[in-house]
């Protein structure tokens, strides 16, 4: 049976789990610069470089890997939020891209064909391509709103390179996450598929998007169900939310998004909203505790945690849900759905 259809099988009858936060793991290991950079000869400092510990400290990432998996997670993803030749240019690696994600994605997948020869079940691996530290909808000059520091073909590109190496290491999903800029995620999208079709495999794309306010939109503006509307074409295995908030603030834009969603959705909230220091205080009972409020409501197929989160939050969220009911995927009447920065459905 393909990832996919085990994945939406299993996803049918149980609320699946999925990892935490790779940051607030790795923080806890007090790394230094040496630990960062290896023997690796590098121009520039490397010290939170977190991607490129898949190359010198793997053995951090595979430690991380299993403690999640141990936790309770049907899936996992690989290190690799920052690994694209953008986002690595602040640190100068920008020619280990293809080396880093190429051992990202094997680290999880043997994180997860260990776990598996444990108990025969089988696990997942996402491939994590974030948004980059670049916009392709707005100017970084409030002087030159017309600016860009990057074209959609460029962007494309990047991520492409991105795609193609984390598919050749084995991931099952491709996530495009905390897609602050919906023109990013379409860039990503593309790619993405692009790199599918190459590969003469299925790889599924999965899409969570980051809100930015209370108003519930993203940086570019966009509404969750006009995201949705404008990246459904690309028939993502999953939908949802991470990052920006906690679980109880993130509820109603999941309820809002469940309505009138075709696909499972996914979603995975930070560890609440940071104190005056930067740090995540919510408790691992309070997150899981909240997160089972969101199945009992049943807006969730998929749940997991984002910045603050740990295997401990993990494990309460997978203890939580246990016995939850997954989301009932709906069968939507066939309409024209749009969307500028709103959503838009045409009446028949």
């Amino acid at each position: 049976m393909s990832a996919e259809a085990e994945f939406r099988a299993r996803a049918a009858e149980h609320v699946l789990v999925f990892d935490g936060a790779y940051g607030t793991s790795i923080q806890k290991y007090g790394l230094q610069e040496a630990d960062y950079r290896g023997d690796l000869h590098l121009p520039l400092d490397q010290k939170g470089n977190n991607d490129l510990l898949c190359l010198t400290r793997p053995d951090v990432i595979r430690e991380i890997h299993r403690a999640y998996l141990d936790a309770g997670a049907d899936m996992i993803e690989t290190n690799t939020f920052s690994s694209t030749t953008i986002a690595m240019a602040d640190y100068g690696c920008e020619h280990l891209v293809r080396e880093i994600n190429l051992a990202a994605a094997h680290l999880a997948r043997e994180a997860c064909e260990a776990a598996e020869a444990n108990d025969g079940k089988r696990r997942f691996v996402a491939g994590s391509i974030g948004p980059t530290n670049k916009t392709l909808s707005l100017s970084p000059d409030v002087n030159d709103p017309g600016f860009r520091e990057v074209d959609f073909d460029t962007l494309k590109q990047t991520y492409r390179e991105q795609c193609d190496a984390l598919i050749e290491g084995g991931v099952d999903f491709l996530l495009i996450e905390t897609c602050f800029d919906t023109l990013n995620a379409k860039a990503a999208g593309m790619a993405a598929k692009e790199a599918e079709a190459a590969s003469g495999r299925e790889v599924p794309v999965m899409l969570s998007f980051t809100i930015t306010d209370m108003s519930g939109r993203n940086l570019s503006g966009h509404t969750i169900m006009a995201f949705w509307y404008s990246l459904r074409h690309l028939k993502p295995l999953t939908i949802g939310a991470n990052c920006a908030f906690g679980a109880d603030k993130m509820r109603p834009y999941l309820a809002e998004l469940a309505k009138d969603t075709d696909t499972l959705i996914m979603a995975f909230p930070n560890a609440g909203l940071p104190n005056e220091l930067g740090q995540y205080d919510e408790l691992p009972e309070k997150t899981g505790a909240l997160i089972r409020e969101w199945t009992d409501t049943g807006l969730v197929n998929v749940v997991g945690g984002c910045c603050g989160t740990s295997p401990a939050h993990i494990a309460a969220i997978a203890k939580a849900v246990a016995d939850a009911k997954p989301r009932a995927i709906p069968s939507l009447e066939a309409k024209t759905r749009l969307s500028g920065l709103e959503p838009f459905v045409m009446a028949a």
